[in-house]
């Protein structure tokens, strides 16, 4: 789909939710989606005020667009699934379960979900709204992008937050990402109980250890 056919979806089947996560690569902490409903009348503005890609946008000004779309949503949500609940099921199922448990927080609830990506979530906490998957769906959508900025913000302040408790892994810069230095201080210090553990870092830390 292209931007127009997916501004007509947003439009003929409002209220639509915009829905993305952030932190599913991390090697440390929880992934988090969150979920935008956007006024009809506010998606030119707030594509003209540079609302995009949360990716393509710097620090400073995805915080400034986090306010501007918390400002003019009809409704926003936060989800997370936990690093047990990754390691448990899988991060692909988790990153969905994270997304539904942002959709089931919106009020009113929408009646389409604009997906990023390409995996349907599979509804096992709410009744099935219907839902469309966009690749890409970032830069392709206001929604979605929304989203994806709500979703990035919120998580990188989290991070920021948990380098405090969690020292010595450079959380607050890496993100949890992994880093070179993030993933030299996992061979040094080993795994935190937030570390996702069935990720590839013992053959990460193996790597780092022959430096």
């Amino acid at each position: 789909m292209n931007q127009e056919e997916i501004r007509s979806l947003e439009i003929t089947n409002y209220p639509v939710a915009g829905v993305d996560e952030v932190g599913r690569g991390c090697l440390f902490g929880e992934v988090v989606a969150a979920a935008v409903i956007l006024p009809i009348d506010k998606l030119t503005y707030l594509e003209e005020l540079g609302v995009t890609d949360s990716k393509k946008l710097s620090p400073q000004r995805r915080e400034k667009l986090d306010l501007l779309i918390r400002e003019v949503a009809i409704a926003c949500a936060i989800g997370t699934a936990s690093v047990e609940e990754i390691d448990e099921m899988n991060i692909l199922a988790a990153s969905l379960l994270a997304m539904e448990r942002a959709i089931a927080q919106l009020n009113p609830q929408p009646k389409l979900c604009l997906i990023d990506g390409n995996q349907l979530l599979r509804f096992k906490l709410i009744p099935s709204i219907p839902q469309t998957t966009v690749v890409k769906g970032d830069s392709l959508s206001i929604s979605i992008a929304s989203a994806s900025i709500v979703a990035k913000v919120w998580r990188d302040r989290r991070m920021v937050e948990l380098a405090e408790i969690y020292t010595g892994y450079d959380i607050a810069t890496n993100k949890g990402y992994g880093t070179p230095k993030h993933r030299q201080a996992i061979a040094k210090l080993g795994y935190s109980d937030l570390h996702r553990k069935t990720f590839k870092i013992k053959e990460v830390i193996t790597s780092q250890s022959l430096l």
